[in-house]
């Protein structure tokens, strides 16, 4: 059994925090960057006014989902690397399904990242939720999937838009509670 590292993503030692980011000594070969993974990536970016902790905070309570987030109405585990997560996936314009990703890699205020094995594993997906604070109140969120396999392909040429759609719905209800978590707390 082969072993695949982890996706190229925000953090970890192949992503843009890793070996290749350090400072480079004068004079020295620059060392060559890994290539990313392979796969088709569909993903929405959104501003929140709002500290990277608490779109963290709303993020890691996943209990409570089903009060704001219309793509996964219900998310039922808790957000540990190796555990299993019970979630129900609510693509628009497509039928409710079950689905239970895997945690790969958490980061408290940057990162979540969870796999998802379809079609009898003819088709895998990498989740990422990942947060770039830009000020002490102002951050970036990228919503997103990274889908790879023999039948991703043909599967994103149905699904493709409805996916895409559902992370920019995630992202504005993200936004809005977080929105108004920063603003309860202020007052």
């Amino acid at each position: 059994m082969g072993f695949t590292p982890p996706p190229q993503m925000k953090a970890g030692m192949f992503g843009s925090r890793g070996p290749a980011a350090g400072p480079q000594l004068p004079g020295a070969p620059k060392p060559v960057k890994p290539k990313g993974p392979t796969g088709i990536r569909i993903e929405h970016r959104i501003g929140v006014q709002a500290p990277a902790e608490v779109i963290w905070d709303v993020l890691y309570d996943l209990e409570r989902w089903h009060e704001w987030n219309p793509l996964y109405p219900r998310a039922v585990g808790q957000i540990r690397l190796g555990e299993t997560l019970d979630m129900t996936l609510a693509l628009p314009g497509q039928a409710e399904r079950q689905i239970q990703p895997v945690v790969l890699e958490w980061v408290p205020n940057e990162q979540l990242h969870w796999r998802l094995t379809l079609m009898g594993g003819l088709m895998k997906s990498i989740r990422f939720i990942e947060i770039d604070a830009l000020s002490e109140a102002g951050c970036i969120v990228n919503n997103g999937e990274l889908f790879q396999g023999l039948l991703a392909k043909s599967a994103l040429r149905q699904v493709g838009r409805s996916v895409h759609r559902g992370f920019g719905q995630m992202n504005e209800a993200l936004k809005a509670r977080a929105e108004a978590a920063w603003q309860a707390r202020q007052s």
